[in-house]
């Protein structure tokens, strides 16, 4: 009988595993990520990292967190997203001013690839940018901008906004767009109203710019991120999995 029950433990337990995957909150697939320091502008900003693990080199993406900082769900979404493939980094923007100007935050960006490019377990030449909130709009932002990106996600952005510091509006640079973008939107975000996104869409298929949209009915601002912590909700999966998707066929 304590054969039998062993077997079945046994059995049970592979089954578990067996329904697993890298992608899965909490799980094995999930990798521990560390804080290193990206100087810029004079000033050395701390940024957490995650890797795959031994090997490589692999794509990487840097993740500009929301205007309410590097919250514990962005580091688990940092520690899952690395458990696909990635080498993701994730500055803390904010350090030394709430609202930066974009140009500050330009440069803290372009550093922050420069050090991808000193890790061995990087390839330079396939980087990825997502961002959420005020992160969606430096994403929308940056992309046209900064060369060595090759694709971007942008999450609940803000297309018509000069942001806190008053800068440019990231519609103003749809012309100098070459590369691929990801808008994930959700039809009851009050702070960034989806008919903007609409609207920015139809400017970019205007101008011949390749991207793609995904739309959630009734969901709010910030919806991957609920009260600071990784949402687990059937569309924050369904979303997770658009982003790494995107990535595998734009970065890969």
């Amino acid at each position: 009988m304590r054969q039998v029950i062993l077997i079945a433990a046994v059995v049970s337990l592979l089954l578990l595993v067996g329904c697993a995957s890298a992608g899965d909150v909490g799980t094995a697939g999930m990798r521990n990520g560390t804080t290193v320091q990206i100087e810029s502008g004079g000033q050395s900003y701390p940024a957490y990292i995650a890797a795959p693990g031994d090997g490589g080199p692999y794509p990487a993406v840097v993740l500009i967190h929301s205007f309410n900082g590097l919250e514990p769900g962005y580091r688990d979404l940092v520690d899952r997203f690395a458990g696909e493939g990635f080498v993701v980094i994730a500055p803390e923007w904010q350090t030394f001013n709430e609202s930066p100007e974009d140009a500050v935050m330009e440069g803290l960006i372009r550093d922050t690839v420069t050090y991808l490019g000193t890790r061995p377990d990087v390839n330079a030449s396939s980087i990825g940018l997502t961002g959420f909130c005020a992160g969606g709009r430096y994403t929308m932002l940056f992309l046209p901008q900064i060369e060595e990106f090759d694709s971007a996600v942008a999450w609940y952005g803000f297309p018509y906004s000069g942001g806190q510091a008053n800068g440019t509006a990231p519609v103003e640079l749809i012309d100098n767009i070459t590369d691929p973008m990801l808008i994930i939107h959700g039809t009851a975000d009050e702070a960034s109203p989806v008919v903007d996104i609409y609207r920015y869409a139809t400017a970019l298929d205007t101008a011949g710019k390749y991207f793609e949209l995904k739309v959630y009915q009734g969901e709010p601002h910030g919806f991957m991120i609920e009260d600071g912590q990784l949402s687990e909700s059937p569309v924050a999966e369904n979303a997770y999995g658009e982003m790494v998707t995107f990535f595998n066929r734009t970065l890969g």
